[in-house]
């Protein structure tokens, strides 16, 4: 028996939650992959996972298994790499998922610094609002806004970003501007759902230390963090979105912060990528440059920042947005 190939389909087959799937991706026969696990469980002696219509469930001794799998072929894979790239630095096609608005307006004018600093790493970007399986799809490493619900991956918590209550000129001339949290109640607000699990995130703001909902009603929702915020500049509702996508609005006069006195939310900022006693080193550079990306931002704040500190002169970057914001108009 090929052991090592063995654990390749088998962790594989768990994380594809698929025979087929991993067949495919292993570039072998989907016959052969039930062969060599049914091989693998016979020749351990020990069933591995129980297989139903719909999903495989992995035994207490396939749980236990695996994870010896994946230290044991991280291994394998590190040694391979330092011994076929010694000296050469990191290198291989790497794969990045990130919010759409963070990449447009934080990341990506910056990320020809990244392809100059390790130009043997193809960078492969994607964007958008939804959350993807970083196994399922091949994902190396993913930026995550807001509360990290997969306990299977790793995270780096790269600081956090700060919201902004915010309403267009056009709205307030014609509901007024509320000054207290209560007159909320007499106000609309666009909403913004997740496409994952099309859960509402109501106004949130901090009230004696804790966190509190307003339910406003408003009767629009969204789950595309750009249409939200246009939402808001066209006069829908008010909005609450993260500082770094309207900074060149309030500055323009597009919008208008309210309720300075009561602190929004703010939304932890994350790295993830799948767990590994090994991080690969294109993926380690990557999360420390991002790391560093953020540090160095005024519209991505990290907690080493105050959150609160007036901007008196504009900051490259936040010229940088206004341009653009002109632009795309």
């Amino acid at each position: 028996m090929d052991k090592l190939l063995a654990m390749k389909v088998f962790t594989k087959v768990v994380e594809m939650n698929s025979f087929s799937r991993a067949a495919d991706a292993l570039q072998i026969p989907h016959a052969s992959a039930t062969t060599i696990i049914k091989g693998l469980e016979a020749y351990l002696q020990v069933r591995l996972m129980q297989r139903t219509t719909r999903r495989l469930n992995l035994t207490p001794e396939g749980a236990e298994y695996y994870e010896g799998c994946v230290r044991i072929l991280a291994d394998v894979d590190e040694t391979e790499h330092n011994l076929a790239n010694a000296g050469k630095g990191p290198r291989g096609k790497l794969r990045i998922d990130m919010p759409s608005s963070l990449g447009r307006i934080v990341v990506m004018p910056r990320i020809e610094e990244f392809r100059h600093r390790y130009p043997h790493v193809d960078l492969m970007i994607g964007f958008g609002d939804r959350p993807v399986d970083l196994i399922q799809e091949g994902v190396d490493c993913a930026i995550r806004v807001g509360k990290l619900e997969d306990s299977s991956l790793v995270a780096r918590r790269l600081g956090v970003l700060s919201t902004v209550t915010a309403a267009s000129p056009s709205y307030l001339a014609r509901y007024g501007e509320p000054h207290s949290l209560e007159e909320l109640q007499q106000h609309i607000a666009v909403q913004y759902f997740s496409s994952r699990t099309g859960r509402t995130t109501e106004l949130n703001f901090e009230v004696h230390g804790k966190s509190a909902e307003i339910k406003m009603g408003g009767g629009l929702s969204v789950n595309d963090a750009d249409a939200y915020v246009m939402c808001g500049l066209h006069g829908a509702g008010i909005i609450q979105p993260p500082l770094f996508m309207i900074v060149s609005h309030l500055a323009s006069g597009e919008l208008t912060e309210i309720l300075k006195p009561w602190k929004s939310r703010s939304m932890a900022l994350s790295a993830v990528y799948p767990h590994n006693r090994h991080l690969a080193p294109k993926v380690r550079v990557f999360v420390e440059w991002i790391a560093e990306i953020f540090d160095q931002s005024t519209l991505a704040s990290t907690e080493k920042k105050s959150l609160a500190a007036p901007m008196t002169t504009a900051p490259a970057d936040v010229a940088t947005a206004a341009r653009q914001s002109r632009l795309e108009k």
